[in-house]
């Protein structure tokens, strides 16, 4: 059991487990392709199902997987996974506020099992956390409910993945689904000005770079867009401190 007995028992986490359904097949085709490219990359099944449960980031195990076939040198490696995933710093940030009343165990659980679509339809239902102790308890059981179906879609599929990687068909087009999912989750995060920049950003360097040797395209495409929008960001308060 992942969470207290409470939060499953609440109806919320039902609610929560029908409204990522649909979202579910796409979650479960970008985790059965992540498992057939680990395999398929080198990684004995031992290692990837270990890759694919202490890890458990789509993206970051991808961008990791030609590193590790090319042999890099392991801080380029991690460096790789630390800058994929510095968008969870970002979203367990945003939820400190609606976790801060649980222990710290539970805690840890909710941010290891957030993933992007479960972040944001929870920050969609509920724009702001709570102090109403049943409010609480609400928020944290539809988090769960989030999670939980986004992990079990994942790891259900991943270790299928895995275990079926020399009898899937690279002609399913599993990337393309799992693409066309990242996608989505994309579109739905670039809700403001500053979002849509940073992506763009992003976006163009990933591109420019694209030569770069052992995807460091990725590496140096978030730092860009970091710096960029962290500079943009604080010349408009500047601007409209001066202007007040």
């Amino acid at each position: 059991m992942f969470f207290k007995a409470e939060n499953y028992r609440h109806p919320a986490f039902m609610e929560a487990v029908r409204d990522l359904a649909p979202q579910a097949p796409g979650v479960a085709a970008w985790g059965l392709m992540t498992g057939v490219a680990m395999v398929n990359s080198g990684l004995s099944v031992l290692e990837s199902i270990a890759m694919t449960l202490f890890v458990y980031a789509g993206s970051s195990q991808l961008a990791a997987l030609p590193l590790i076939v090319a042999g890099a040198p392991a801080w380029v490696i991690l460096a790789t996974g630390f800058c994929v995933n510095l968008r969870f710093m970002v979203f367990s940030l945003h939820l400190r506020k609606y976790l801060l009343h649980l222990p710290r165990l539970e805690r840890m659980v909710h941010g290891y099992l957030t993933a992007d679509i479960s972040y944001v339809l929870f920050t969609r239902r509920f724009a702001n956390p709570s102090e109403d102790p049943s409010d609480q308890l609400r928020q944290a059981a539809s988090l769960a409910g989030n999670t939980f179906m986004v992990w079990m879609s994942w790891m259900v599929a991943s270790f299928l993945g895995i275990f079926l990687a020399n009898i899937i068909p690279t002609s399913w087009g599993l990337g393309f689904a799992g693409t066309l999912c990242l996608v989505s989750i994309l579109c739905s995060l670039a809700s403001t000005r500053m979002r849509i920049f940073a992506a763009s950003v992003a976006a163009a360097t990933a591109i420019a770079a694209y030569h770069l040797p052992l995807k460091l395209n990725i590496v140096l495409a978030i730092a860009i867009a970091v710096v960029l929008s962290m500079s943009l960001e604080r010349f408009v308060k500047l601007r409209a401190g001066q202007l007040a």
